[in-house]
């Protein structure tokens, strides 16, 4: 990797990390898109994996306080279930699907969002966003779309909104990593590419914390983070073919 190749993926990095410190699943809809320009989508979806289960367990530990167990549990079970999917739809499917598969999750919480919709937290609304959220964990990275779109849906306030993600994302992501190591698909760059992210991943924390306790319109925020993501995903589709 070449040292502007390294900057920009520290750029990139601490950006991403910045964005999932106030949104709560910011990280993977701008880190894997945008790495998978650099580095490749796989690398993309397995370096960005590493560092976002730190992020996560960071936030999940300082607020756990606010974590909506019921739902969080829920989430989990069914999210967990969904990983070996996403990682068989990981090693089959070449990258140009894997970049509209990512578009189109995207786009689908933004459009969610947008509308302002409005659902029951029932069991089975929460445990089907968990199983798409774990397929999409391990197939293209970006597992936030899904969870967030339902969670606004709800009227989660910010904290607990991001404190369950967050709860949820830990133990997922950790699941999808094994997923990785079991199937080899984590090589040196995902390895450099963690290395390189620590410091700009931890910047990102600080300068996002600070943002997240001042924010006065967080569905708005949330809004903005997804349109963003939209255009990147769909520029990646574009170019990877």
């Amino acid at each position: 990797m070449t040292v502007t190749a390294a900057l920009g993926v520290a750029a990139i990095l601490a950006v991403a990390s910045c964005a999932q410190v106030i949104t709560g699943f910011g990280y993977s809809l701008l880190s894997v898109p945008l790495l998978g320009l650099i580095i490749g989508p796989v690398d993309a979806v397995v370096g960005s994996a590493i560092l976002v289960s730190l992020v996560n367990l960071v936030v999940a530990v300082r607020d756990r306080a606010h974590v909506r167990w019921p739902i969080a549990r829920t989430v989990l079970i069914a999210g967990l279930t969904g990983l070996p999917l996403g990682l068989w739809l990981l090693t089959l499917l070449p990258p140009r699907a894997l970049s509209i598969m990512i578009a189109v999750v995207v786009l689908a919480g933004t459009a969610a969002i947008w509308r302002g919709l409005r659902l029951t937290p029932r069991p089975v609304t929460i445990a089907a966003a968990g199983l798409l959220a774990g397929v999409l964990t391990t197939s293209v990275g970006v597992n936030g779309p899904p969870l967030a779109a339902v969670f606004s849906a709800m009227g989660l306030p910010p904290r607990p909104f991001r404190a369950t993600l967050a709860a949820v994302f830990v133990p997922v992501t950790l699941g999808g990593l094994l997923g990785f190591a079991v199937t080899g698909v984590i090589t040196h760059v995902a390895w450099l590419v963690t290395a390189i992210g620590i410091p700009a991943v931890t910047l990102g924390w600080l300068v996002g914390d600070r943002i997240f306790a001042r924010l006065t319109s967080f569905r708005t925020v949330v809004l903005c983070a997804l349109l963003l993501a939209s255009v990147v995903t769909l520029a990646r589709a574009i170019l990877a073919g």
